[in-house]
């Protein structure tokens, strides 16, 4: 398969706080905090341009934070088209970590003006795959533009690849709503928790079975357990490469950039899944959502 892959999403400014103990209330807990760039669909472009796919990024932040933004995707391979808010700032996320598991307080700030709509067809023309999370449809307007984007990319032959993102939003949104608004996708990458949401099953192999006969390709994260895909031709077992996690932030992320990059050149799902288990490895082995 050649061609491009086109991203667009959310990109947030991630302050990443990993307390050195308990935290204690109305009072100190020594912390380690930085300051990343970061958002679900820019980490994963972010990752694509680093493992070597040509990739576009659309996204919106706040206008005096385009050049610093444009200059970080950029850093890392990715061709950025980042809209200017005049009126809102960047999206900000305050991301708790506590060993493997992580809390995020989130204020949307300019991702909130963005749709599907902001996609233009010039880079669609030249795309083989976009990628997009469910970030993306949650908010006035979104789902439709999302249908749009469905059929300007079934046009064209393109593929189209779904991170749903956040299991929370989802229930927000009705797990109904959410499978309505990206029927059309060919790959789907959930993690375990949005995966048994959206099929209403336990079992890893059961629920990636059932998203299979909704999506051509589903893979289903499981943290330091790996990966469960699932295609017309069954379910397969992707072993985790052993790492420490040190941040857990944007694993998912790299991980459907892994596979998107190995599935551009191979088209073959399981070795992708492995190629995203790389990816995601790498992803919680430092501080931030992002590539050093």
């Amino acid at each position: 398969m050649s061609g491009r892959v086109v991203v667009f999403g959310d990109v947030f400014d991630d302050i990443v706080v990993v307390p050195r103990g308990p935290i204690r209330s109305d009072t100190d807990t020594e912390s380690s905090i930085r300051t990343r760039a970061g958002g679900s669909a820019a980490n994963a472009a972010a990752w694509l341009g680093t493992l070597g796919a040509p990739v576009d990024f659309v996204g919106r932040v706040a206008e005096a934070d385009v050049a610093r933004h444009s200059s970080a995707l950029a850093s890392c391979g990715v061709t950025p088209h980042l809209i200017a808010d005049s009126e809102l700032p960047t999206g900000t996320i305050v991301v708790l970590v506590d060993g493997d598991r992580r809390s995020m307080l989130t204020e949307k700030g300019a991702n909130a003006r963005l749709t599907a709509d902001a996609v233009p067809d010039a880079l669609l023309d030249e795309a083989a795959v976009i990628h997009f999370t469910g970030y993306s449809l949650f908010g006035p307007g979104r789902e439709d533009a999302a249908a749009r984007l469905m059929e300007r990319a079934a046009s064209r032959g393109i593929q189209v690849s779904v991170d749903p993102g956040s299991a929370g939003f989802i229930a927000d949104l009705g797990v109904d709503r959410f499978l309505a608004a990206v029927d059309g996708a060919t790959l789907l990458f959930p993690n375990l928790e949005e995966a048994r949401l959206l099929s209403g099953l336990d079992a890893p192999e059961a629920v990636a079975a059932a998203l299979a006969e909704r999506f051509p390709v589903v893979a289903v994260t499981l943290d330091t357990a790996g990966a469960v895909v699932a295609t017309a031709d069954g379910v397969h077992r992707v072993a985790a490469e052993p790492v420490t996690v040190v941040d857990p932030t944007g694993a998912g992320d790299a991980f459907a950039a892994g596979f998107l990059a190995s599935w551009l050149l191979s088209g073959d799902a399981v070795a992708s899944a492995s190629a995203g288990a790389r990816a995601g490895a790498l992803a919680v082995g430092r501080t931030g959502a992002r590539p050093a």
